[in-house]
């Protein structure tokens, strides 16, 4: 399975949320704080949390956070 990332902000309640769902499924993930680059912050500014695997974007903000585990299957 490729590499899968969490882009998220610090106080972000989804992203809490999809943060406990990835972890709960026993799915590594490294997470990057988008506020500590300018590109990502621009990128995805409120549409966070967002999980991408392969360069694939799987989840945005607005997604039920219990579908991560089906779709990283794929």
């Amino acid at each position: 399975m490729s590499a899968v990332y969490l882009y998220s902000r610090p106080g972000c309640h989804l992203c809490d949320n999809a943060r406990a769902v990835l972890e709960a499924a026993g799915i590594a993930f490294e997470e990057v704080d988008i506020t500590a680059d300018p590109a990502l912050e621009a990128e995805y500014g409120v549409f966070i949390p967002v999980v991408e695997q392969g360069g694939r974007q799987l989840f945005e903000a607005g997604m039920d956070p219990n579908e991560l585990p089906a779709l990283l299957e794929r």
